[in-house]
């Protein structure tokens, strides 16, 4: 399969984890990729493993996200403060599945080393690694 049909937006930065990372100035957003909210199934429980003000190494644990399919860890593209948690995600996880680059974002983190950012697959080189990952 040479063409990836998930969105994949151009101006976030990605993990091997399907992870997203959208920049905002010092402090950026974070959820799960299209791909990864398509291969769970319908997400039906978010809880969150840090808190606001919490500081977090980047690949750290941020939260746990169970599917129909399975229960999958959340991680932290980069280092930094937790700004905000979307909690409405605990009451509605599956707005992750509805809008997963939008409404589903699952926190904020105040960045203390934004070059880690830099170290993140473009679109470009995550629809690379989804192509080679499902072929």
């Amino acid at each position: 399969m040479s063409n990836v049909d998930y969105n994949i937006p151009e101006d976030l930065r990605y993990t091997e984890q399907h992870e997203w990372l959208r920049i905002d100035g010092k402090t950026a957003y974070v959820g799960i990729s299209d791909y990864a909210q398509h291969e769970s199934g319908d997400i039906v429980y978010v809880e969150f493993t840090s808190g606001v003000n919490q500081t977090v190494d980047a690949h750290e644990k941020m939260c746990v996200v169970e599917s129909s399919k399975a229960a999958s860890d959340v991680y932290s593209p980069v280092s930094g403060k937790v700004v905000t948690l979307n909690v409405e995600l605990e009451d509605n996880p599956e707005i992750i599945n509805e809008d997963p680059y939008g409404e589903g974002w699952m926190f904020e983190i105040e960045m203390s080393n934004p070059s880690e950012a830099q170290e993140l697959m473009t679109a470009a080189e995550y629809k690379k690694f989804i192509e080679e990952a499902i072929s």
